[in-house]
């Protein structure tokens, strides 16, 4: 008897109010505006300035799993980074043993341009307002084409007309060749993340130009100990190529991730039903990130009166990266929450969180699937 007046009581109480959507924004809002890594960040800019390698770093865990096998070649330094008390040769410094109790000492050039990225990683959406001139173009770009790595592209032969823009982004050194029908040849400019010049820079004459000498290259930093690859890079590259390496300005940084966390939080709310604050406990929130593709498109919508999008999405009949035998993306990217966000971008730009507050009209973005 007892059993039935409980189903009963069950039966007669009411559903749960849906949320509010006011309310639910602002909670969104509230979430992805903070960041669990900027402490970490912190400490580890500060070490670096003090002459130690970031613990947290993947490099300080490289070099002490491998020891003195493992080197980065530096070599006509503008922005030389020495062992304490070690000079390096005309032709070669390897860098750095990363034994017990050695120490950095960064060029003051150097410790310069880390405090100033470091100072800028703020929230400022003004940032896509300038950044024609803070990446130096002499204007906006009338067309461009910013070509992600799916192998949906080898659906189609977009090649011809990806080559038609006049500006053409390639994201982290994928291949060419073999494909020009359907990913087209033009490259203005090549868009990678710092793991993958991490992995240059462990090569001599740190070779990360696949598009040509003249392809600048634009990064964005994805963890503080990376500063000694575009430096070492930069320094050891000039003689042998001209395109310089670029960093993103980090206020875009924080812009980007941002923008993300909002829909990975939205989209975790209405699949899942749980409060926005449970999303942390989902994913090492610290780690979250925003993809390569996500960051260029940003820098595409900032730089170009029109965009155009290609390779991004998924399929089950297509291969994850059109060039290679990839099975899967890293978990630290949330890529339908930047679908979301894409379709948002392309149909109704002003209801992108944070996006609105830039400051700019959205130029037209078209996805080509």
């Amino acid at each position: 008897m007892g059993s039935w007046i409980l189903l009963l009581q069950k039966a007669a109480a009411p559903a749960p109010r849906p949320l509010d959507p006011a309310r639910l924004n602002a909670t969104l809002l509230r979430l992805a505006a903070a960041d669990p890594s900027e402490a970490p960040l912190r400490r580890d800019v500060d070490d670096l300035l003090e002459g130690r390698l970031p613990a947290s770093s993947a490099r300080a865990r490289a070099w002490r799993l491998r020891g003195d096998r493992l080197h980065l070649h530096l070599r006509h330094h503008q922005f030389p980074v020495y062992r304490r008390g070690h000079h390096p040769d005309h032709d070669h410094d390897p860098l750095l043993h990363p034994l017990p109790r050695q120490e950095l000492l960064l060029d003051p050039s150097l410790r310069r341009a880390l405090r100033s990225w470091h100072r800028l990683h703020c929230h400022d959406p003004g940032v896509l307002r300038n950044l024609p001139s803070l990446l130096s173009l002499p204007g906006r770009i009338p067309s461009c084409a910013v070509v992600g790595n799916s192998g949906i592209l080898l659906r189609a032969s977009h090649g011809a007309l990806i080559d038609s823009h006049d500006a053409v982004f390639r994201l982290n050194n994928a291949r060419i060749s073999g494909f020009a029908a359907n990913v087209g040849v033009k490259t203005n400019l090549s868009f990678i993340n710092s793991n993958v010049l991490h992995l240059c820079a462990r090569r001599p004459d740190c070779f990360c130009h696949p598009y040509g000498d003249g392809v600048p290259i634009l990064l964005y930093i994805c963890q503080a100990a990376h500063f000694l690859d575009v430096a070492s890079c930069n320094a050891s590259s000039r003689s042998r190529h001209a395109a310089f390496i670029s960093v993103t300005d980090p206020r875009l940084d924080v812009l980007c991730a941002r923008i993300v966390k909002y829909y990975s939080l939205r989209r975790f709310v209405a699949e899942t039903g749980c409060a926005a604050e449970e999303w942390s406990s989902t994913r090492d929130a610290a780690m979250f990130h925003y993809s390569s593709g996500m960051q260029a498109i940003m820098v595409a919508v900032g730089v170009c009166d029109r965009v155009s999008v290609f390779g991004f999405g998924k399929a089950a009949d297509a291969k994850h990266h059109y060039h290679s035998n990839q099975k899967a993306e890293l978990d630290l990217h949330d890529y339908e929450a930047e679908y979301a966000f894409y379709r948002d971008l392309a149909e109704q730009p002003q209801v992108v969180p944070f996006l609105k507050d830039a400051g700019i009209v959205v130029p037209p973005v078209v996805f080509y699937h």
